[in-house]
């Protein structure tokens, strides 16, 4: 937990910061479809597409595609290795491509106030169309969850917060330190079998280049299709 303590640190830095600072706002609607299962014994995968409606939800903002590969070490651990491909639509101009190489870390460390808790640390090498370097990201997520109906899986409350953490400086923008926090409140829907169903709201802070300020309301919603 001690990761995302540096991460909300600097969120907290970056809303009082002087108003020479610019704050941009978007309203944003992302839809994320996500497959998981086993595909053999302990020898796991997952695979995603995720658009992202953004500029008042009025056009894709991005196009995002990632799977990965994993070994489930125990019922509470899991590592994999993964590929995410990222395209960001230019209007009247270049589509900016990224691509992703990334180890990630699924723990669930316990089951507080009758809920479960989780964490998932995920590190990223990316590289960009619109430059040469590759970039080093740490990202951490803590999430909770809790039943709102006793002994039922059948609608849970869900929140979540995930730090994102620029590990070098590049070519293409990104700079060393913090880079971005996403805060999530909502709800967890059963669906027949394994499936779930995750609705609410999303709120994105990301770190720009000058000292900039985007602030993104994000519309979430989440299907997963377990196997």
């Amino acid at each position: 937990m001690h990761r995302l303590f540096p991460c909300l640190a600097a969120a907290l830095i970056l809303v009082g910061a002087p108003a020479s600072a610019e704050t941009s706002q978007d309203e944003q609607f992302w839809l994320n479809l996500t497959s998981m299962g086993s595909i053999k014994d302990d020898l796991v995968y997952f695979a995603e597409i995720q658009p992202r409606v953004g500029d008042g939800v009025s056009r894709i903002d991005q196009a995002l595609f990632r799977g990965a590969i994993g070994w489930k070490f125990s019922p509470s651990v899991t590592f994999y290795q993964g590929f995410a491909h990222i395209a960001a639509p230019v209007e009247g101009g270049k589509d900016v491509n990224e691509e992703r190489s990334f180890q990630q870390l699924n723990w669930t460390l316990g089951k507080p106030w009758a809920g479960e808790l989780s964490s998932r640390t995920r590190l990223e090498q990316r590289w960009r169309s619109d430059g040469n370097d590759m970039g080093w990201r740490l990202r951490e997520m803590l999430r909770y969850e809790k039943p709102l109906e006793p002994n039922s899986d059948a609608l849970n409350a869900l929140v979540y917060a995930e730090g994102f953490v620029a590990l070098n400086d590049t070519d293409w923008g990104a700079r060393d330190g913090f880079d971005q926090l996403r805060s999530f409140i909502g709800a967890e829907v059963g669906l027949p079998g394994a499936s779930t169903l995750e609705v609410g709201y999303l709120n994105q802070i990301i770190n720009q280049r000058g000292g900039n300020t985007r602030v993104n309301h994000v519309a979430s919603v989440t299907l997963f299709f377990r196997h």
